[in-house]
């Protein structure tokens, strides 16, 4: 259960919003082309539960329900996804228009990111061109909604979507290319780079990414461990990171990059406004153990250079997932030093968690230790703007469908009916203090 110490007060300007993606909620797959993410659920077996995005939460036709479910949350922001497949259809960008003025008229910031994993089918991030069509999309999509938006996200997650996507195979595009899947992510990142100097061109002066991170802990003080845990945290915190913020790979990453990786690493390193991080866990790392194991529902081979662990002592959510709130101190006190002025004002454009349950009492809990845990790391000094819960609704969680429940609105699969949970009041009361002490000039 949650204290009922009232939660510390964020400094004036401090952005609270929810966040959700377009492929995950939007539905109405037959006004746009079709993504990476239809042909994957087509093939059987691909999702647990059998299910697919085709109506997902219908929010395509239920985008004014949503809206007010935002202004009577209280959010300063609300962080979504533009569908590239949908703006490729033929008048794709007028749910956004629609949207975006919706979101004006109820004062909440819409805050656009640009790709949420569903890919155009068709497109290829092994194939360079890719980065070249995604700058093209992004000067599209601010040429139409620049008048209104002031905050934009390039990428959400490369890093997952290439490990997940393209070399484990457990989400779209389904390839299982191991390490040979290094050129998907430093295209993404080159895409990323592109983007920022496509926004830049059309006048915008907010931009960001959101990478995924979280502290690595070595299974034990074994030098074996240590190295293993050492290698993922490179791959998850490093590989993704160091490019965009200091213009270069982890030593002996780059050689393995594709084309002429100096001259793309100054278009990665476009500078940005603003560092999102999303955030759920720590991860326990070990040397080989020579056997393949499930690793919350991810098969990892056995001939990876390191074993994913679990980690006991703690909570665990309904996906299994531990619950550190003092991880995300850990982890953004450890980049404010790692990186120093390099790093930018830093966003949490994802936390959240899976829960059963409209009264879910484990999810306010989980978010109380998190928004103390980020309070934390703000006192110590890190440079902390925004925190954005994931997610506004129950939505259509990837391979695992409809089986995971992230909202803080309860949705019914079957009527798509909206109901708000324990946790939504929780935060409207949180935001409503937080709030409350704000200075009149702030808006």
């Amino acid at each position: 259960m949650a204290t009922t110490n009232p939660i510390p007060r964020f400094p004036d300007g401090f952005l609270w919003g929810v966040s959700t993606s377009a492929h995950q909620i939007e539905g109405a797959v037959d006004a746009r082309e079709p993504s990476v993410w239809d042909v994957f659920t087509a093939e059987p077996g691909r999702v647990r539960d059998g299910s697919t995005a085709v109506v997902a939460c219908d929010h395509v036709h239920r985008y004014r329900e949503d809206v007010a479910l935002l202004s009577g949350l209280g959010v300063d922001a609300y962080r979504f996804s533009v569908s590239w497949p949908r703006v490729r259809a033929r008048g794709g960008l007028d749910f956004y228009d629609r949207l975006v003025d919706e979101l004006c008229a109820v004062g909440v910031r819409p805050v656009p990111t640009l790709f949420h994993w569903d890919l155009p089918a068709g497109l290829d991030w092994l194939d360079r061109s890719t980065a070249e069509r995604f700058a093209e999309y992004v000067s599209e999509v601010a040429g139409r909604l620049g008048d209104r938006v002031e905050r934009w996200i390039t990428l959400n997650e490369p890093a997952e979507h290439t490990l997940l996507g393209h070399a484990l195979g457990v989400h779209a595009p389904g390839r299982e290319l191991l390490f040979d899947a290094l050129p998907v992510a430093h295209h993404q990142l080159l895409a990323h780079g592109l983007a920022v100097r496509a926004l830049r061109a059309a006048g915008a002066g907010d931009i960001g990414i959101a990478n995924s991170h979280g502290p690595t802990w070595p299974a034990s003080p074994d030098p074996a461990d240590v190295a293993a845990a050492d290698f993922y945290d490179t791959l998850l915190n490093r590989l993704f990171a160091d490019p965009v913020l200091l213009g270069r790979y982890p030593d002996g990453l780059g050689d393995l990059m594709p084309g002429d990786v100096e001259a793309d690493l100054r278009i990665i390193a476009e500078p940005i406004d603003r560092y999102g991080v999303n955030y759920y866990a720590p991860t326990r790392v070990g040397a080989p153990q020579g056997t393949e194991i499930d690793f919350g529902g991810v098969r990892m081979p056995a001939d990876l250079p390191f074993s994913v662990r679990e980690i006991e002592g703690y909570p665990v959510t309904d996906f299994g997932w531990p619950v550190v709130p003092e991880a995300l101190t850990e982890l953004l006190t450890t980049f404010h030093a790692r990186y120093g002025d390099r790093l930018p004002p830093v966003v949490i454009t994802e936390n959240g968690c899976s829960y059963e349950g409209v009264d879910d009492q484990a999810r306010i809990a989980y978010l109380d230790g998190h928004i103390r845990a980020l309070h934390r790391a703000l006192e110590a000094g890190v440079d902390v703007r925004g925190y954005f819960v994931w997610s506004l609704m129950d939505n259509f969680e990837w391979a695992e469908g409809f089986a995971r429940r992230f909202g803080l609105v309860h949705v019914d699969f079957e009527t798509r009916r909206r109901t708000p949970k324990s946790s939504y009041g929780w935060l409207r009361e949180t935001l409503r203090e937080q709030h409350r002490h704000r200075s009149p000039s702030v808006t």
